[in-house]
């Protein structure tokens, strides 16, 4: 197989793009500051275990898990330029269409690279398709997670964050992975 050459302009914004993501495992998550977490997650922590969880939860649906772990990888990547704004924020501010975010993020990369990214957070933004389900439940889990072990680590402000990731689950895979996680330890996996 032939691997198409970049020319030296592409690749370049490619690689200013790779600067641009890169500036999400600085970006904190907004809501956990609001509930006195001292140093939370960022988007970039947030993005890799609800990567994991959406192939999980894909693979249990009967979806395809490395589609709806791909969705997860991208969910956020929009918080590049609109930052991560929490639901305090969200009333008093526009609405952001992260499908037009994505186009301008990506708009000087090659038609192979803008296609791909703009087709993916469309499909996740959509939620037409058991992958993109997937992959949102993965999002909304994955707060619940770390909300449970914030609580564990002794804030007492969570249960407003489990409650809420828990309400919007909508795949049965995930509803049965938050319940148990509800009654599992964090510490669980070290046995």
């Amino acid at each position: 197989m032939d691997t198409p050459q970049l020319g030296p302009t592409a690749a370049a914004e490619i690689a200013a793009f790779a600067f641009e993501l890169g500036t999400l495992k600085r970006e904190s998550r907004k809501g956990w500051l609001d509930a006195h977490v001292p140093n939370p997650e960022s988007v970039a922590d947030h993005t890799c275990r609800t990567a994991q969880l959406a192939a999980l939860i894909a693979a249990l649906e009967g979806g395809d898990p490395a589609r709806a772990s791909h969705m997860a990888v991208w969910h956020d990547s929009h918080e590049t330029r609109t930052r991560d704004l929490n639901k305090t924020a969200k009333p008093f501010l526009p609405a952001v269409d992260h499908e037009a975010v994505t186009a301008a993020q990506v708009a000087r990369m090659p038609d192979l690279l803008q296609t791909l990214l703009r087709e993916t957070v469309a499909e996740f933004e959509a939620q037409a398709t058991l992958e993109a389900v997937a992959a949102r439940d993965a999002d909304r889990l994955e707060c619940l997670f770390q909300a449970i072990e914030y609580r564990a680590a002794g804030n007492t402000l969570m249960q407003e964050w489990i409650e809420d990731s828990y309400s919007k689950l909508k795949t049965t895979s995930a509803l049965q992975i938050a319940d148990a996680a509800l009654t599992t330890s964090p510490l669980h996996w070290r046995l």
